[in-house]
C-alpha cells in the first residue's frame, strides 16, 4: 500500500475489470474525470490498491459506478478503512438524493384551500408586523417633537433632496403627458355631444382630487420606497444596523424618521407640482385641437372649479406619503444578510407601497363622496 499512496491517481482496465489505483484527490480531478468519462459506466471496480481519497474522488466514483453500487461495493470492500468507507457512502447517499426527480405535487382541492389559507395568514402577519412598525414609528416621532435638539436636520434635508427635488422632472413629465392623454380622451367623447368645452372640467376635476396625488404617490413608491428598503436593507445586511446598537444609538431615530419626514414634506409639493403640469398639459390639448384658449381654461377653472377639490387632492399626500416612507424602512429592517433577501423586499416594497396607495385611495374616493365633499 505504500508504495502506491503516493502515485497520482488513474483508472486501470484489464479485460472487464477496472482497478482504481494512486490518489483519487482533488489535485488529479482532471485526469481521473478524463478517464471516468471514457469509461463511462461500470459494475465493479477492485479498490485494493487505493491511496488517498477525498470527496472529489468519491464523486468520480460514484459517478463512474452509480450511488447503490457504490454503497454496497463500500460496505463489502475489507480492505478499506473505516473512514474511507464512510466517505463513500456518505457521498454516495448525498448524490442519490440530489438525482432524484423533484416530487410533482398533487394539486387537490384540499391542496389548494390549504394553500389559500397559508396566504391568508401570511397577508395577516404582514399587516399586524406594518401596524406594529407604524405605532413604533408614531411613538418615536412623537417623543422627539418636544427634543429638537435629537432632530437629524442633515439626514433630513438629504432625503428631501433625494426624494422630492430629484423626483420632480420624471414626475412633471408624467402627469404632463397624463394630463394630455385626459383631455384628448374626454374631447373624443365629448366632441360626439357637442360639449368639448367640459373637457377642462375633466382635466380640472381628475388632477386636483386624483391623478395628481395618485400619480406623483405611485412613482414614489417606486423610485423612493425601493430605495429605502436597498439602503436599509444593506445596513442590516453589512451588521450596520447592529453598530449603531452597540454605539447606543437608535436606528429608528437615526435611519427611519428623516426618511418619513422627508417623505411626507416632499410628497405635498411633488402632489401640486404633478396637478399643475397636468393641467398645464390638458390646457396645451385644448388650445391647440379644441380651440379652447389659455386664457379661457383659466377662466373656466377658476369660475367652475371649488376650492375644495384641491384640498381633497393635498390631503391625501401626507398619509400616501407616511405609508410608504414605513413599508419601504420595514422591509428593509426585515431584510437577511443577504442579496437575494434584499432584492426579494426591495420588491415587495414596491409592490405593497403601490396596492396600499391605490388601496387608501379608494377608500378615500368612497370617504369623501359620501360626505359630498
Amino acid at each position: 500500500m505504500p508504495d502506491t499512496a503516493s502515485r497520482p491517481g488513474m483508472l486501470e482496465q484489464e479485460a472487464h475489470r477496472l482497478r482504481a489505483v494512486g490518489d483519487w484527490t482533488l489535485p488529479h480531478y482532471a485526469r481521473l474525470r478524463s478517464d471516468v468519462i471514457r469509461v463511462h459506466e461500470a459494475r465493479t471496480i477492485d479498490l485494493e490498491r487505493l491511496g488517498d481519497l477525498d470527496t472529489a474522488g468519491a464523486a468520480l466514483l460514484v459517478d463512474l459506478l452509480g450511488p447503490d453500487t457504490t454503497r454496497e461495493i463500500a460496505e463489502a470492500s475489507h480492505r478499506l478503512t473505516r473512514e474511507r468507507r464512510a466517505m463513500l457512502i456518505a457521498v454516495a447517499d448525498a448524490m442519490r438524493v440530489s438525482l432524484l426527480p423533484p416530487p410533482t405535487p398533487r394539486t387537490t382541492p384540499l391542496t389548494a384551500l390549504a394553500g389559500l389559507g397559508l396566504a391568508v395568514e401570511r397577508l395577516g402577519r404582514q399587516q399586524l408586523t406594518l401596524l406594529g412598525f407604524i405605532g413604533l414609528t408614531l411613538s418615536r416621532l412623537l417623543g422627539n417633537l418636544l427634543r429638537p435638539w435629537r432632530w437629524r436636520f442633515t439626514s433630513l434635508v438629504a432625503h428631501m433632496q433625494q426624494t422630492g427635488l430629484n423626483a420632480i422632472p420624471i414626475v412633471a413629465l408624467l402627469t404632463f403627458l397624463v394630463g394630455a392623454v385626459v383631455a384628448f380622451l374626454g374631447a373624443t367623447v365629448l366632441r360626439d355631444f357637442g360639449a368639448t368645452v367640459y373637457t377642462v372640467n375633466l382635466v380640472a376635476y381628475s388632477f386636483l382630487r386624483e391623478f395628481g396625488v395618485l400619480l406623483a404617490a405611485i412613482l414614489l413608491a417606486g423610485r423612493t420606497a425601493s430605495a429605502f428598503t436597498a439602503q436599509i436593507g444593506s445596513m442590516k445586511a453589512n451588521e450596520e444596523l447592529d453598530a449603531l446598537r452597540a454605539q447606543g444609538l437608535d436606528p429608528m431615530e437615526m435611519l427611519v424618521l428623516p426618511r418619513v419626514l422627508a417623505m411626507m414634506i416632499s410628497l405635498p409639493i411633488l402632489a401640486l407640482i404633478g396637478m399643475l403640469s397636468g393641467m398645464f398639459g390638458g390646457a396645451l390639448v385644448c388650445s391647440l385641437a379644441l380651440d379652447i384658449p389659455i386664457t379661457q381654461f383659466l377662466t373656466i377653472l377658476q369660475r367652475d372649479i371649488p376650492l375644495r377639490h384641491f384640498l381633497v387632492g393635498l390631503g391625501k399626500a401626507p398619509l400616501f406619503a407616511f405609508v410608504i416612507a414605513v413599508i419601504g424602512c420595514l422591509e428593509g429592517m426585515k431584510a437577511g444578510a443577504s442579496a437575494q433577501s434584499v432584492g426579494e423586499h426591495t420588491t415587495s416594497s414596491v409592490v405593497q407601497s403601490i396596492f396600499m396607495v391605490i388601496l387608501f385611495d379608494a377608500l378615500a374616493a368612497l370617504f369623501f363622496l359620501e360626505m359630498g365633499w
